[in-house]
């Protein structure tokens, strides 16, 4: 039985006409493009200047559809949280993702997502989450491994891509994926530069139709080798728990739900780790003092440079995790979280109707002054247990909250600790004197020069 027999079909919806949003305050720019251009020039930039101009609720114009945007802890908390169940993700996702990541686990809904993310916890449970440690852990060795032999100037962003990828590959398909690796990788590559690329169809010659090629290459590698995996070759891995795992009455996960369960979980698991990954070491880079410390946490484990690193290990690194932590709060890896209306919703005395589309901004949150003093400044220490009672539960959110918070983000942490613990005990990492690296903040944050970066061994 499919999950997808066992839930309710997808709402469905119809956008308000413009004049019924007339009354919120905003600018729609010009006719057809409306503010798209100034969007994509400046996230961060033009959501503030909105902001300070309009307030925490302002309408403006972006993607071909009036979008109303609301700023600020409390937005998150009713639009994340979302206890009423008002907010649809599967229609406030589906124009970035849905051609090539469709019914992928942030595309569902309510009691359908529920039931979904259910089935698919399993994966994330402590036995399968210590085997994927094990994978990674001789991946990150390795390719640490290599760029101490290889002091000098790297761009650091392609270097992460690639070690995200191959972990991604090993830890979601097994260590014994084969010769395929290589077109697996190219085929999740191009997924992934589709789903941002301003042509939304497939044309000869365009992104979106190498990321549909890409998409076909992937669902037969899967559908070839579920069937495997359910059988005697299948591993720890996560696709192999997947194709193991069970509805509540017992049921597998349909090969479809596997697939579509699968291609959206490496694509969400690569490219915003890619980017954490890398504004973390930007930071430590840009900030030897931390890292000194840092390094200083890493070294009191004991380990030896090359030694597998363990639960234990990790939980040994709070200030690492802090740091990791403040680096998600400077470059959230995914900026803003559209959701589409799918009632009428009031807030901060606005009345707006069913259908409309609306947006969060993590990255406009995290950069508060009321609630982050100096909000450009990378300082770990806002993250303390003291600190972090203070603030509201919703001033921080890299991972989402609710019901939508990400499945993998203790995954994402294992792997940050995991790495950073063999970068620093092996690598210092520092930046050309006067450079300051120019990031393009969205549709997920990356340097648009690749970082370059200066590494030697310690």
């Amino acid at each position: 039985m499919s999950m997808q027999n066992v839930a309710s079909p997808a709402l469905g919806y119809t956008a308000p006409r413009r004049n019924e949003l007339t009354h919120i305050p905003g600018d729609e720019g010009w006719p057809i493009v409306g503010m798209t251009f100034k969007v994509l020039a400046d996230p961060k930039g033009h959501i503030e200047r909105n902001g300070a101009k309009y307030g925490l609720v302002y309408r403006t114009h972006i993607f071909g559809e009036t979008n109303i945007v609301l700023l600020g802890p409390e937005a998150n908390e009713l639009v994340l949280f979302d206890q009423q169940k008002l907010f649809s993700s599967t229609h406030g996702w589906s124009k970035v993702l849905g051609l090539l990541f469709p019914r992928g686990l942030m595309l569902l809904d309510f009691d359908e997502h529920r039931l979904h993310r259910k089935a698919l916890s399993v994966a994330f449970k402590s036995g399968p989450m210590k085997s994927y440690l094990s994978d990674l852990d001789r991946g990150i060795s390795a390719r640490v491994a290599q760029w101490k032999a290889n002091p000098g100037e790297i761009q650091l962003y392609p270097a992460m891509k690639q070690l995200t990828l191959d972990l991604a590959a090993t830890s979601f398909l097994g260590a014994g994926i084969g010769p395929e690796v290589d077109e697996i990788n190219r085929a999740f590559v191009d997924m992934v530069a589709a789903a941002v690329a301003p042509i939304r169809r497939p044309l000869p010659g365009t992104q979106m139709a190498a990321g549909v090629r890409g998409r076909k290459r992937i669902i037969a590698y899967f559908r070839e080798q579920i069937p495997l995996r359910r059988g005697n070759h299948g591993g720890d891995d996560l696709f192999s728990q997947l194709c193991r795992a069970t509805h509540e009455d017992g049921a597998l996960l349909s090969d479809q739900d596997v697939i579509d369960h699968m291609s959206f979980l490496m694509m969400a698991a690569h490219d915003t780790l890619t980017s954490s990954l890398t504004s973390f070491i930007g930071e430590l880079a840009a900030n030897p003092d931390w890292q000194s410390r840092l390094r200083a946490e890493v070294l009191a484990l004991g380990l030896s440079p090359g030694a597998p690193s363990s639960f234990d290990d990790l939980e040994k690194m709070p200030l690492t995790e802090m740091a990791f932590k403040e680096a998600l709060r400077i470059k959230p890896p995914v900026p803003s979280m559209p959701r589409r209306a799918m009632r009428d919703f009031t807030f901060k005395g606005y009345t707006i109707p069913a259908g409309t589309a609306v947006g969060v901004n993590p990255l406009f949150t995290h950069h508060m002054k009321d609630i982050w003093p100096e909000p450009d400044r990378f300082d770990p220490l806002r993250f303390t247990e003291e600190a972090q009672r203070n603030r509201h539960r919703f001033a921080w959110v890299p991972f989402g909250g609710g019901a939508h918070m990400c499945l993998g983000l203790h995954f994402a942490y294992m792997q940050a600790k995991c790495f950073a613990r063999h970068f620093l005990q092996n690598i210092e990492v520092s930046l050309e004197p006067g450079y300051k690296p120019d990031w393009q903040m969205w549709p997920i944050p990356k340097p648009k020069d690749g970082l370059r970066v200066r590494v030697k061994a310690v």
